[in-house]
Order: C-alpha cells, then structure tokens, then sequence
C-alpha cells in the first residue's frame, strides 16, 4: 500500500514549460525574462507574472511580447536570464538576489529576430515562437502576482517540427524545456497519445 506525509513545499511547481517573454522598453529595445507559469487552451496561453517585475510593468504600457519556447538545450541561456531584471532601479523585493542587466539577448547569448505583426523581437534559437498582445491581467496572490491572458496572433515553428504537409507540430520532433520544482527538465519518450490527437500515425519519427 502507498503511503503518503502531509509536507509543505515552499514552492509549487509541479512541471511546467519554460517560455522566454520579449516585451518592449520604454525607450524602444527589447527585455528579455523567463517565465516558468504558463498554459495554453486554444488560441490563449496565460502568463503567472510577478508584481513588481519589469515584464509587467512593459505589458500595462505596451501589451505586445513574444512567448518563445526553448528547447531542453537552451536551459543554460535560461539560467543566465534568470538572476537578470531589465528595471532600474531594482526592485525592493528583488534586491540581493537580482541584477540589472539592459541587455538581455547579449548576457543570455541569444538572438533578437524581427517578429511579423508585434513590435518585440523572437527569440532566434527558439523552435516555437508565439506572437501575441495582452487581452486581461487579474491580480492574485494578495497583489504578489498577475495572471496575464494572451492572444497569441502568429505562431512560428521550426520546419523540422512540423508535420509535413500540415499545420501540426510533431510531438516527436518537439519537447519543451520544464522547470520541475527549480529543476530543468525534457520530457521522455512517449508514452502513448490522447484520443483526440490529429497526428498519431502521421508524423516523423524523430532522429
């Protein structure tokens, strides 16, 4: 028989992909952040941001980003983004632990691609890219954090990602790059598919 403790996590993430958020400066270039709470149903990904970040504070003035999905092997790049903050001055609640850093794309070593219908960049070595504007924001956690609702208008994939001959990604050939409580991950082999998937049967094997 299974037993289960009672503990209290000091955080709770589960596993969930990590996505890359481009967003606009006031001055016009480009801020880079990861974000590691994220979920898409149909054509709207929600964004869990905090508060007193400089992601935010560019989406209330200016609601157009990037989500660019990095693949398992870019976790590095996302490490080197992860102690940076594009606001100057730093935060109060962000002091001691983050840096000041104007480029983002230069420290991470990654990037900048000219996106099609928003004004911030993609992410170049991203093999999924989502150009979207901000619908809603609604505040939680006590005023601690926002859940920013996106309406994603354009979707770049890498050629090797796609089915060919459709508009559906190759799970085989794409896996996402999860943070699984502070640790980075890929996923598995598969396991097997839903009842509702369209390319079962269809896609690449991936090599």
């Amino acid at each position: 028989m299974t037993t289960h403790v009672v503990v209290r996590p000091s955080i709770l993430y589960f596993g969930t992909p990590v996505a890359l958020l481009s967003t606009e400066n006031e001055d016009g270039t480009a801020n880079l952040a990861p974000v590691s709470s994220v979920w898409a149903l149909g054509q709207r990904v929600v964004l869990g941001l905090g508060a007193e970040g400089h992601t935010l504070r560019n989406l209330r003035d200016r609601p157009e980003l990037v989500i660019s999905l990095p693949s398992p092997g870019l976790w590095a790049a996302v490490e080197r983004l992860a102690p940076l903050t594009g606001a100057d001055p730093v935060p109060a609640g962000k002091r001691g632990v983050y840096r000041y850093e104007p480029d983002k794309f230069g420290a991470a070593g990654l990037r900048p691609q000219p996106s099609d219908l928003v004004r911030p960049p993609r992410v170049a070595e991203c093999p999924m890219q989502w150009e979207a504007r901000v619908v809603a924001m609604t505040e939680g956690g006590d005023g601690a954090f926002f859940a920013v609702e996106c309406a994603v208008v354009r979707v770049h994939a890498e050629e090797r990602i796609v089915v060919p001959g459709t508009q559906h990604i190759d799970p085989g050939a794409w896996g996402p790059l999860v943070y699984n409580f502070r640790h980075y991950y890929g996923l598995g082999g598969e396991l097997g598919h839903g009842f509702r998937s369209e390319t079962a049967g269809a896609r690449r094997v991936a090599v």
